[in-house]
């Protein structure tokens, strides 16, 4: 992805993983893999960003949502990740496996997945 389709907090980062601080320009809603797959397919085209770590068990999925939108979820298996916590970045051109990379990369104007859709998408395929 060239540097100008990049979201502002991702240009700087280097062709390695960084650890960047959630609530700042993001939370994350971090899901196992197996949830996130079903919820991908829920989302389809109107999903955000999102980061799979493949690394430890059987994996996790990671959805950029903007910060403070979905700090009342209660929706276990999933974990919102805001203000004190962190979340490992890989670099942009990282969209293959094995390994942390973005399974959906964001763009500059697609970064974030809309909260309501999310939770929609997270409540039907926990029911």
């Amino acid at each position: 992805m060239p540097s100008s389709d990049a979201p502002r907090w991702l240009r700087p980062l280097g062709p390695g993983v960084r650890t960047l601080p959630a609530g700042e320009w993001w939370d994350a809603v971090r899901v196992p893999l197996a949830t996130g797959l079903s919820i991908l397919e829920h989302l389809g085209p109107r999903t955000g960003a999102v980061i799979e770590d493949g690394y430890g068990g059987n994996g996790i999925l990671y959805w950029l949502v903007p910060p403070g939108e979905a700090v009342d979820w209660h929706l276990p298996p999933a974990q919102i990740l805001g203000p004190g916590s962190h979340v490992a970045i890989p670099p942009r051109h990282r969209t293959y496996a094995p390994g942390l990379h973005w399974r959906v990369p964001p763009t500059r104007t697609r970064h974030w997945t809309d909260p309501a859709g999310l939770h929609a998408a997270l409540r039907a395929t926990l029911s």
